[in-house]
């Protein structure tokens, strides 16, 4: 992919090969990078910054949700920028590590009544978004980020993920 360079670690049985992993978020994130880059203005390095993807499972992502965050439950998706970055920067070489667990997502996803791969597709958007400085702590950037990703998923024809919601995603 031109866009990022994906590393991918699969942590636990269940997800996909790397493979079909690889070509699966290479077509979510370039659509995420093709939308940023053009619509929105954001710059991204001359040589594709490294972003690297770990799929886990509930058990796991809540250790380190408990370590990081002081939250000792198992959540969908964390992400560690490598690096401080502003919304609408340059991002450095190393975006940082997005962390997804599978349980959460096959939950949520029937929850939701979505397919397990267009929820995954949202996540992975999600914890891009914040690699990239954007964050949904209080209500005028969670309208921000969260209008990102819908105009994103939109780009890929999913649908908007938080239509009639008032409750938004998890800080």
């Amino acid at each position: 992919m031109a866009e990022l360079d994906i590393q991918i670690s699969i942590e636990n049985i269940g997800w996909p090969g790397e493979e079909t992993l690889l070509v699966f978020c290479e077509r979510v994130l370039g659509a995420a990078v093709v939308y940023l880059r053009d619509s929105e203005k954001q710059p991204f390095p001359k040589m594709p910054p490294e972003v690297s993807l770990v799929f886990t499972d509930d058990a796991s992502i809540q250790d380190i949700n408990a370590e990081w965050r002081g939250k000792d439950k198992a959540t969908n998706v964390l992400s560690f920028p490598a690096f401080p970055v502003q919304p609408g920067k340059m991002p450095g070489p190393m975006l940082g590590d997005i962390i997804i667990a599978r349980e959460t997502v096959e939950r949520e996803a029937q929850e939701l009544e979505k397919s397990f791969d267009d929820h995954l597709t949202h996540l992975l958007i999600h914890g891009f978004l914040h690699l990239l400085g954007y964050d949904h702590m209080n209500n005028t950037e969670a309208e921000i980020m969260e209008g990102l990703e819908t105009r994103i998923l939109a780009q890929l024809g999913l649908s908007d993920p938080y239509e009639g919601q008032d409750l938004k995603m998890e800080p």
